[in-house]
């Protein structure tokens, strides 16, 4: 979750455009053999790296200038493309959600992790929910598609896919490394800070009420940098 120095709309505007120029960048120097636009790429990805750093208030634009250049692949294997988080919403036969509080950070969100090679994302996400919580699910419904970095949610390029699961069996027990608490939490009892709740909870709780709505996801904008009026 985004921890401004600028404001909170400035600074995920500029995370936005700074991830957009270095995907920009990055993906061109994986493809290009012209030396005149290998420079000019690297140019973009420097000015990428400067506008990170002073969103974040961080000094390490170099470090950072260095680490995406030499992450940089060739082809294929060098287009860079968003992170894919699955997460599963799953609720009680109280109408309460399933939180974890992540332990690097201290905000509550979702039982959510990276996808894996070889799974679904569905598989992913009831895998998910029962490392961080101990609780066993049965995957319902795609009920979101949402970018986090648009949403303020992450720092870097990242889709989540929220799956509506149901309990089949297991006990609240949280991860020992990536969670600090686990519980289930009543709509007007949500703990704090709730990371993008302002975004998902109405949605989650729909789906744990049982309503059938089509998959949510963010509304296109034109051009797609800019903010929706």
């Amino acid at each position: 979750m985004v921890e401004p120095g600028f404001p909170l709309d400035r600074t995920v505007d500029m995370l936005r455009w700074a991830e957009s120029l270095s995907g920009i960048a990055r993906t061109g120097l994986g493809f290009t053999q012209s030396l005149y636009e290998q420079e000019r790429f690297e140019e973009v990805l420097k000015v990428a790296s400067d506008i990170r750093a002073a969103a974040l208030d961080e000094g390490e634009a170099e470090l950072l200038f260095e680490e995406w250049l030499s992450a940089v692949g060739s082809g294929v294997a060098g287009y860079v493309t968003p992170k894919v988080a699955c997460a599963g919403i799953v609720g009680n036969d109280r109408g309460e959600i399933l939180l974890t509080q992540r332990a690097d950070s201290g905000l509550w969100l979702y039982p959510v992790g990276w996808a894996d090679v070889g799974y679904s994302p569905a598989e992913v996400a009831v895998k998910e929910v029962y490392e961080e919580t101990g609780i066993e699910v049965e995957p319902v419904a795609l009920i979101a598609v949402l970018d986090g970095l648009r949403l303020g949610f992450a720092r870097l390029g990242l889709y989540s896919m929220l799956f509506h699961c149901r309990v089949v069996g297991g006990s609240l027990q949280g991860h020992p490394l990536e969670t600090s608490q686990v519980g289930f939490y009543p709509r007007d009892a949500l703990p704090q800070p709730l990371a993008g709740g302002h975004r998902w909870a109405e949605l989650a709780f729909a789906a744990i009420d049982g309503e059938q709505r089509p998959c949510d996801f963010d509304p296109p904008r034109s051009p797609p940098w800019r903010e929706i009026p």
